[in-house]
């Protein structure tokens, strides 16, 4: 049904690829809408969708370990709502927040954004410090994504070996499905991305 896919990291960059004039519809995240609303200022319809953990995450807790490591920067990603994303010393997708932490010369980072992404921090950048931000009820564990962690290393491994489970598309969808796909990657490619 869409018409062009995009990103995080590509979002803003799609959405200017747009006549300025022309009115959008952005689904499925209001937060990510939202913050592109804001840096584009173009005419959207923002569908009231939203990414269950970047929605969850605790003002409250980011003020408290802002005020106990005043150093530490915090670091969100634009899905997450916008009084998080004000507090934010940067706001980038998740390879922009990886990025950034490689290339920042600070050394304490307050991190909301899903929790998996703190292995790849500690790995590229092994002495600096990365602070996750829990979700505003801590007994949850929203801060990681309960539909990501349903894919493991067995079941690809299964599903590799056995060629199964199979999903068949139909023609025609397949043929829709492709199109928004291809008109991201032909946009992403003129503006280098």
């Amino acid at each position: 049904m869409s018409d062009i896919i995009c990103t995080s990291s590509n979002a803003v960059k799609i959405v200017e690829s747009f006549p300025p004039e022309e009115k959008l519809i952005f689904a499925p995240d209001r937060n990510l809408g939202n913050y592109i609303l804001n840096k584009t200022g173009r005419d959207m319809i923002i569908w009231n969708g939203t990414c269950h953990v970047h929605e969850e995450f605790s003002l409250e807790a980011i003020l408290k370990f802002k005020k106990d490591n005043p150093d530490a920067k915090i670091i969100v990603h634009p899905e997450c709502e916008f009084p998080v994303r004000l507090v934010a010393d940067f706001i980038g997708s998740t390879s922009s927040l990886l990025e950034f932490t490689k290339k920042d010369k600070g050394n304490c980072y307050i991190v909301a954004t899903e929790v998996g992404i703190i292995h790849q921090m500690k790995k590229e950048n092994p002495g600096k410090t990365y602070i996750p931000v829990p979700p505003i009820d801590s007994t949850c564990g929203c801060s990681e994504c309960s539909f990501m962690k349903l894919i493991t290393i067995e079941k690809i491994l299964n599903c590799l070996k056995n060629e199964s489970p199979e999903i068949i598309i139909d023609n025609e969808t397949l043929i829709r499905a492709q199109k928004p796909i291809l008109r991201m990657m032909e946009i992403s490619e003129k503006l280098g991305l």
